[in-house]
């Protein structure tokens, strides 16, 4: 199973993305694009293949914990980011 440290940002004032690799040229991401201080998460995407494994969930724990220590809000734009704030009322507070 894949852990938090394999996860890589990569973006700049305009966009980024989080990315894990999966193995076997698989590779999880989070993509987003930022609207002044507020990061707006797009995509969320997973293989087929490793669905069901929290891959995803892990991806957004990382931007939350990105937000909470850059001080920036989030706008879900993302269903599946979207329905994870709805499951973590303790976000609440990062949500745009």
């Amino acid at each position: 199973m894949t852990t938090d440290s394999q996860i890589e940002h990569s973006g700049n004032e305009l966009h980024g993305r989080y990315a894990m690799a999966l193995g076997e040229g698989y590779e999880a991401e989070l993509t987003y694009v930022w609207r002044g201080e507020v990061m707006v998460i797009n995509h969320t995407g997973v293989p087929k293949a490793f669905e069901g494994q929290g891959i995803a969930l892990k991806l957004v724990k990382r931007v939350i914990e990105d937000a909470r220590s850059g001080g920036f809000l989030i706008e879900p734009q993302c269903p599946y980011v979207a329905l994870q704030f709805r499951r973590h009322p303790d976000w609440n507070d990062l949500q745009a």
